[in-house]
């Protein structure tokens, strides 16, 4: 999608603080982090929401990413991963992404 963010990152024609990167997937840091690590995780293809994720790998791939992530940023004491579905969920922006957040204690509830 041309007017996707996330697609215009993940294709590196938007410029972000890219953290780790692979053929299907890349993350990059928050511009609004709400943790002192966050970072988001999303597929390199367009995919609108988790709701819109269709069977396969890419699923666990994007999962082991955010694992991925999580040990190259040393949030060896724990961390969060959340993905928001639609407006009423919070999401934002309409491509699915993961939020890993760490290096802080996360409360409960969340939100």
């Amino acid at each position: 999608m041309t007017d996707c963010v996330f697609c215009g990152i993940a294709s590196g024609a938007i410029p972000a603080a890219i953290v780790a990167e692979a053929n299907d997937w890349v993350a990059f840091r928050d511009l609004e982090p709400q943790a002192p690590v966050h970072v988001l995780v999303v597929p390199r293809a367009h995919v609108s929401s988790l709701a819109a994720l269709s069977e396969g790998p890419r699923g666990t791939q994007l999962l082991r990413a955010c694992t991925a992530v999580a040990d190259s940023e040393g949030l060896d004491g724990g961390y969060r991963v959340v993905t928001n579905v639609g407006e009423d969920g919070g999401q934002a922006v309409p491509h699915l992404h993961f939020h890993v957040l760490g290096g802080r204690r996360m409360g409960w509830p969340p939100g």
